[in-house]
């Protein structure tokens, strides 16, 4: 098992389709499907169930691929630390985004970074909430961005700032007529969300305003 293994399956497992994922590699799907057959002969166990529009992950396949992301972050930032050193760069700052962070703000704070610190080479790496708290504990990562305040212990949370709820609306929607739309008047009508597997954080904090908002109607009727 190598390197062109563990990526070869990382790109099936995500697009959970052959053909995409050999496309997504800049190579055919046979070979690539034979390196998926080979990789799951070595580990003696079966990661990918196949079907006729695709393929879907076994539980040992979710397994291998946490473990297989985490394989391929740390050779990323080995080639990344050995690449700063050689160009004189001091030291290097791995952070994690999880997906649903805003980046205005972000690009903001890295300039200052750069400038107070320019000879610290920062590393960013994209990645879902799960896999930041893990690479966190795992010390893949030095620090995190993430739309969340629950955390695990042995991590500290601190807020750096906080960005205003908006709903978005057609140009001649009820709502427009308020300059601040009330939450239960956007909770009476049907709304689009961001993918809570997505966007793990801000599915996290929208669920929880909206069963906070519930909770207080609940109790408001039963005063009544």
């Amino acid at each position: 098992m190598n390197l062109r293994h563990l990526r070869c399956f990382i790109a099936v497992a995500e697009e959970l389709h052959f053909g995409r994922a050999a496309r997504r590699l800049h190579i055919e799907q046979s070979p690539l499907s034979r390196t998926i057959r080979k990789l799951e002969t070595t580990l003696g166990v079966t990661l990918l169930s196949r079907t006729p529009r695709g393929a879907t992950l076994t539980w040992a396949g979710r397994v291998f691929l946490d473990d297989a992301r985490r394989v391929m972050l740390s050779v990323e930032q080995a080639v990344a630390s050995a690449k700063a050193a050689a160009s004189g760069s001091q030291g290097i700052l791995r952070i994690a985004l999880s997906r649903d962070i805003g980046r205005a703000r972000l690009s903001a704070l890295l300039a200052l970074c750069r400038e107070e610190s320019p000879q610290v080479n920062i590393r960013l790496s994209e990645v879902p909430l799960t896999e930041l708290v893990q690479g966190l504990n795992a010390h893949l990562f030095d620090a995190g961005f993430a739309m969340v305040n629950e955390v695990e212990d042995g991590i500290i949370a601190e807020p750096l700032w906080a960005d205003p709820l908006v709903v978005i609306l057609p140009a001649r929607h009820p709502l427009v007529a308020f300059k601040e739309v009330p939450l239960q008047e956007v909770v009476s009508y049907p709304l689009v969300l961001c993918d809570p597997r997505a966007c793990q954080g801000c599915g996290r904090q929208s669920e929880r305003l909206f069963r906070a908002h519930s909770d207080d109607r609940d109790r408001s009727y039963r005063r009544t």
